[in-house]
């Protein structure tokens, strides 16, 4: 893919017979299709909007998941577990099913061509609360006892206790919402026709149209879309091979 986006759109497709060295290695090198990307094509901006929706998806939804994933493990309220299962049943239903009456919903209600309307379906996101809630099950009841006799409150427990012992829960539930929104196809599809506000993934569309592709453009902006989740993952390996040996509960 970075190959290809390195050589002139047209040869793509013509290097590819008969099969050879020069299929994968370029004999022209450019960076006319990176230019064309973020030139004509404006492919930064939707860069810059996919990074804000999922970024401002992330923040939002951790700040509804957090305090879900406490109520629904150490909260005793009457049908606690059947929220939880209809969670369980909701994150496994497919979004195709029902985005199509969603963004009629979200047309009704002029969120249609809105940041707004981008970011409100990726905040509430089931699995980062399934996540929680799991990983805050670990959590030794005693330490939250203990808290109580000092005279903390819940939302205290929670930032206090629970937050800082779950850093790595938190990470994984943020990447969670975080490739939901970054890798979103058929949403912004359906919602967004103003170029402004449209995101990367929809923005490749415009390296082909009815009569003409240009493949290294395409393989550009692929390739640009697949770093972001790829860096952020590099930089977070280690949260997913390590993991809270000690609560610091003494028995």
């Amino acid at each position: 893919m970075l190959l290809g986006s390195l050589r002139p759109g047209s040869e793509v497709i013509g290097s590819v017979s008969p099969l050879g060295w020069r299929t994968l290695v370029p004999d022209t090198w450019t960076l006319d299709n990176y230019s064309a990307l973020f030139g004509q094509l404006g492919f930064g901006r939707s860069l810059a909007n996919s990074l804000l929706v999922a970024l401002v998806s992330v923040l939002l939804g951790l700040a509804l998941s957090v305090p879900a994933a406490y109520a629904l493990t150490v909260l005793r309220f009457p049908g606690r577990e059947g929220v939880f299962a209809l969670l369980v049943v909701g994150f496994m239903v497919p979004f195709e099913a029902i985005a199509i009456p969603m963004a009629q919903l979200f047309t009704q209600w002029h969120l249609d061509n809105t940041y707004v309307g981008l970011i409100l379906p990726g905040i509430g996101n089931g699995l980062a609360i399934f996540n929680l809630r799991q990983f805050f099950r670990g959590v030794p009841s005693s330490l939250r006892e203990a808290a109580i006799v000092d005279g903390a409150g819940e939302f205290r427990i929670m930032t206090r206790l629970y937050v800082p012992l779950s850093t790595t829960a938190l990470i994984n539930s943020a990447l969670l919402i975080f490739l939901g929104q970054w890798s979103a196809y058929l949403w912004p599809l359906l919602l967004v026709s103003d170029q402004e506000k449209q995101v990367a993934a929809i923005a490749i569309a415009r390296t082909f149209s009815d009569t003409e592709f240009n493949f290294g453009q395409m393989f550009g902006g692929a390739l640009l879309i697949s770093v972001v989740p790829a860096v952020l993952l590099l930089l977070l390996q280690r949260y997913f091979a390590t993991s809270i040996a000690s609560s610091g509960e003494k028995g």
